[in-house]
Parts: structure tokens; C-alpha cells; sequence
């Protein structure tokens, strides 16, 4: 039978629409169940009988007659030769105003006990991709609420920036610093694989109950299932897209790419795929750039959603497989130094090894002139901190040395900012600006 006629085939039967006849159950290998007499497309849902009533599982593939499954709950109550009947349908998330304010789990539903979300409108969590020509190009900064990103690594409205960060040294805290800072109409937070209490900690206190009003959380902790994680992720994602549809003005942050990569290879392996890149296995480099394309600016007459993706760099190496994947399909990357936290720099973030791609579309040329000089005085310091720190390097050597170590406190003091401080766009300008005249007047001293 052809390919055209099994499709056929598949439609008369009404594969789409309605259940097919049911299956059984007849292995199960990790969190992946086996089952057999059944048909079912990828990404709809069956339900499994277990001695605690029903569950319900994802097909999530196949081979030749069996359909592997993977529930998004916890395994248990299960049996040999279980009945498995396909639904005909995949989950869908609710969206809507009803939305703001609340927190949900990756299939949308609440958890913040206040009560079920009203929402009219109901959603696939995998939206068609956009024609790229069709997207509007990013022209206007956005404003983050946080000095050093506003001034030296200026972001634009629908731009994907990535946060680039080891273990505990202050992405959360700069996540919620954007989120309380920023001149955006939304904020879409998904805190994937994260553990549970820093999921109300963020909440409570780094979210703050002012402006969880304007924002959504999803939620999937470390202990959620693989899938779980992965629907929260698309989940994140199909809310930004929406508000962005009406019009808003989204800021996305994801919290963590990396967790997203970890549960796709979970699945993959799972059902059997080789693994590749250490330890990845092809599809999770597949599925990275599906995930980050849908943010970004939509056609004209839509809003934007400008996202911060934040990538785990395990051991503080940059060059780790997500790592680098995530730097080729993202608009720039800001990276937290573990020995500026250590040091108590906060936000810890390292301009020198920092960028934003779109920066030069979106600000005018005294503002790039300005950053570029900062940078570099920055950039002038760190390369010889090891000579300055021991004595080495004896002043009058090199100007532009002496300038960097004469202006080491006035920068540090620029680039670092109070948690609940925030610094709106003009502010950060008019105070690099200021910082930068200091170092001319001191370059004009050392030359006379």
C-alpha cells in the first residue's frame, strides 16, 4: 500500500477525529511503555488503564506494530496486558487574559490553588513556523530594567538572547530583576527542571506580587517526568505566542534551555535513538532551533516576544554541546562570571565575553561608540589583572592600562546594580555616559 492511500485509509477511518479500537499494554522499560493492537499518530494521547483508574500517556513513536508511550504523571498502578485506547486528540493549552497572574504545570493546569482557569480559547502547543520574510525587523531597544544590559548589551525588541551560566551565581535573581524591570506588556517565565522550592522562591520573592499580575509562570520541577518538562517548555512558548498574536509586547524567559535538551534526550533514548554528541542524541539538536525560532517578532500588525533562554554551562565550560548549539541560533549571549560572583559583582555578568548581535540596529552610533570604550577599558583591565594583582606592571607602561586601572572602581560601580534596583533605559545611557567623560577627563590628566 502506498503512502497516499495509507493516508487515505487513515482519514476514512477517522484516525484524527475519533478513537480507534483499543490495544494492550505488553511491556514496560523505564518510563516508556510498549503496547501493541493499536494506531495512533506521534504526539496524540491514549489512556492506560491502572489499578488507580486511567492514564493518560503520549505516543511518542513506533516500531513496525508496537506504539511506544510516556505518560506525563508518575508510573505506577500499572499491569501486564493493560488496556490502551487511543483519544484521538493531543493536550492543548488554555490562554487568554484568564492567564495573568497565574501559575500553571506544563499541560496548563493550575497550581497555585486559586481555583481552575476560565479561558474560552484553547491551543496546540506546536504553532505553524513563520514565513521569515514576513516578520517584522527588529528597530526598537528593550528596556530590561538592568543598567549593564540596557547600556553595553542593549537588547531589541524580538531579539533571543542567551544567559549563559554555571550553578549559583545569580541567573534567577537577573531573571527577575528583567522581569520587574522591563517596559513590557507580558512576561511569560517557564521554569523547567528547576528545584521546587526555588519555583515559589522566585515567585514570592524575586517575582514580587506587583508584578506577577502582568506575568505567567509554568512550572515543571526537576522531579516532573521527561515529558512533563518538554510540554512546559512548548507550553511557555504557545502563551508568549499567543499574546504576541493580539498585539503585546512579550518578554519570554526560559528557564533553562539546557533542562529542555536533557528531557528530549530522556525521551530519545528512551524509544531507542543513538545517542551522538556526547550523549545527545540527533534530535535534541533538531529540536533546539525549532524551540527558539518560534520567539522573535511576528508579521506586521502582531506584537514581539523578545526571549531570554538561560544555558546551563556545566563546570563553567562554554563549549559544552547545548552550549554551543544554543550560541549559533541565538542573537547574542550574556555570560555570568563565577569569579565575578564569587567576588560579590552582582549581576555577575562578564561584558568582555558578552554580546548582543542586534545591538548595532537598534541604538545610535554615540551609544555603540560609548559601549565599545567601556568595553574595551574593561577589556584592558582584565587582560593584565594578574600582572596589576602581584606588581608586575609598573604604571606609565601603557595608557590605556593606567586608564583601566584608574577607572577600575567607577566601572565596577556602573555594572553593578542592586536586586531590586532598576535602571530604565535612559538612566543607563546618561550614566555611561557620565562614566565615560570621567575616563576622558583622566586620559586628558595622564597626557598632560
Amino acid at each position: 500500500m502506498t503512502l497516499t492511500n495509507r493516508l487515505s485509509q487513515y482519514k476514512s477511518e477517522g484516525l484524527r477525529d475519533k478513537p480507534t479500537v483499543a490495544g494492550k499494554l505488553t511491556r514496560v522499560v523505564g518510563l516508556t511503555l510498549e503496547t501493541t493492537g493499536c494506531r495512533a499518530p506521534l504526539g496524540s494521547l491514549c489512556e492506560v488503564e491502572t489499578i488507580n483508574g486511567s492514564l493518560q500517556a503520549e505516543v511518542v513513536g513506533f516500531a513496525q506494530d508496537k506504539l511506544f508511550l510516556m505518560p506525563s504523571d508518575q508510573l505506577t498502578g500499572v499491569l501486564p496486558g493493560a488496556r490502551v485506547t487511543p483519544l484521538g486528540h493531543s493536550y492543548g493549552v488554555p490562554v487568554g487574559p484568564a492567564l495573568l497572574g497565574r501559575v500553571i504545570d506544563g499541560l496548563g493546569k493550575p497550581l497555585d490553588g486559586l481555583g481552575p482557569i476560565h479561558s474560552k480559547k484553547t491551543i496546540d502547543f506546536n504553532a505553524a513556523p513563520i514565513n521569515p520574510m514576513s516578520r517584522q525587523p527588529i528597530k526598537k531597544p528593550m528596556d530590561v530594567g538592568v543598567r549593564a544590559i540596557n547600556s553595553v548589551l542593549t537588547v531589541g525588541q524580538g531579539q533571543r538572547m542567551g544567559l549563559f551560566a554555571g550553578s549559583g551565581v545569580g541567573k534567577s535573581v537577573l531573571l527577575g530583576m528583567m522581569c520587574r524591570g522591563t517596559t513590557a506588556d507580558v512576561v511569560v517565565v517557564g521554569l523547567i527542571g528547576e528545584r521546587g522550592r526555588e519555583v515559589k522562591e522566585f515567585i514570592d520573592d524575586i517575582l514580587g506580587v506587583e508584578d506577577r499580575e502582568r506575568a505567567v509562570v509554568v512550572a515543571a520541577p526537576a522531579d516532573a517526568s521527561p515529558l512533563m518538562r518538554l510540554k512546559a517548555c512548548d507550553t511557555t512558548m504557545a502563551i508568549a505566542e499567543h499574546f504576541r498574536d493580539q498585539g503585546k509586547n512579550v518578554l519570554l524567559m526560559m528557564d533553562s534551555l539546557t533542562r529542555y535538551a536533557q528531557a528530549q534526550r530522556e525521551v530519545a533514548l528512551a524509544i531507542g535513538e543513538p545517542p551522538a554528541t556526547k550523549g545527545y542524541p540527533p534530535s535534541v539538536f533538531a529540536k533546539l532551533p525549532r524551540l527558539v525560532e518560534r520567539a522573535g517578532n511576528g508579521p506586521e500588525g502582531t506584537g514581539s516576544v523578545t526571549a531570554f533562554f538561560t544555558v546551563l554551562t556545566e563546570g563553567d565550560d562554554l563549549q559544552d554541546p547545548i552550549a554551543d548549539a544554543s550560541r549559533a541560533i541565538l542573537d547574542g549571549h550574556i555570560v555570568l562570571s563565577r569569579k565575578l560572583a564569587d567576588s560579590g559583582h552582582y549581576p555577575a555578568i562578564d561584558i568582555e565575553k558578552s554580546i548582543s548581535r542586534v545591538m548595532p540596529a537598534v541604538t545610535e552610533d554615540a551609544h555603540q561608540q560609548l559601549a565599545r570604550g567601556l568595553k574595551m577599558l574593561y577589556s584592558s583591565y582584565e587582560q593584565n589583572q594578574d600582572l596589576i594583582a602581584i606588581g608586575a606592571y609598573q604604571r606609565g607602561a601603557d595608557p590605556k592600562i593606567d586608564l583601566a586601572i584608574t577607572m577600575k572602581p567607577q566601572m565596577d560601580q556602573f555594572l553593578q546594580q542592586g536586586m531590586k534596583e532598576i535602571v530604565n533605559y535612559d538612566d543607563s545611557l546618561a550614566r555611561m555616559e557620565r562614566t565615560m567623560q570621567m575616563a576622558n577627563m583622566n586620559l586628558q590628566q595622564q597626557a598632560g
